[in-house]
């Protein structure tokens, strides 16, 4: 078991902490006991002035978990079928958070390939809710502390030099478009299928 990140580390703003996550491994415990792993290689950043962000009318029901403390999990569902993993950055009350988009299978390859019902390694984890249901990860996670959970954590895995990430405007948005947030790891076969980008 490699060293978790600290509280610390996530008490930035999510354009700082987003590059960063990406060579980091998200790991989870499985319900019957199976240990799973990916190496992050996608991830967006969402700040709480930014209309693509959840939390840009403050918090709700939903989005209370965005809003601190951080180096907790914001577990979001979309279009009523796909759950998100969010990594909660900045002070409490703040209310940033990042994405993870897409992550390398490391460990529990059979179980990611059970629950995602697929066999290809490179189709398990690319994406946002390809990630969440190989990990299985839902709304029941949310609000988990990524620096004490045993069901869940970030560990520190090896950082990606600046010269190996690729910065691109996010995916999937519908206005703050533009904004430059979306940062992938150059050439990743891991990542997800983001097309126009």
């Amino acid at each position: 078991m490699g060293a978790r990140l600290t509280r610390e580390w996530f008490a930035r703003t999510a354009p700082e902490v987003a590059p960063a996550l990406l060579g980091r491994h998200l790991v989870r415990h499985l319900v019957d006991g199976t240990l799973v792993r990916v190496r992050i290689v996608e991830v967006e950043a969402y700040e709480p002035d930014d209309p693509a962000s959840h939390a840009f009318r403050g918090p709700t029901r939903r989005t209370v978990s965005m809003f601190g403390p951080p180096g907790h999990l914001y577990v979001y569902l979309i279009y009523g079928l796909h759950h998100c993993v969010n990594v909660v950055t900045g002070p409490v009350g703040y209310g940033s958070a990042v994405l993870i988009r897409a992550g390398e299978p490391l460990a529990g390859h059979a179980a990611m390939r059970t629950n995602r019902g697929v066999d290809r390694l490179d189709r398990l984890c690319s994406g946002p809710a390809r990630l969440a249901q190989a990990l299985e990860i839902d709304r029941s996670l949310d609000g988990s502390d990524l620096v004490g959970d045993r069901r869940v954590w970030l560990e520190a895995g090896e950082p990606l030099p600046p010269d190996r990430v690729r910065v691109t405007r996010r995916v999937g948005v519908r206005v703050g478009v533009v904004t430059p947030w979306r940062f992938v790891e150059t050439d990743s076969p891991w990542a997800s299928p983001a097309r126009g980008i």
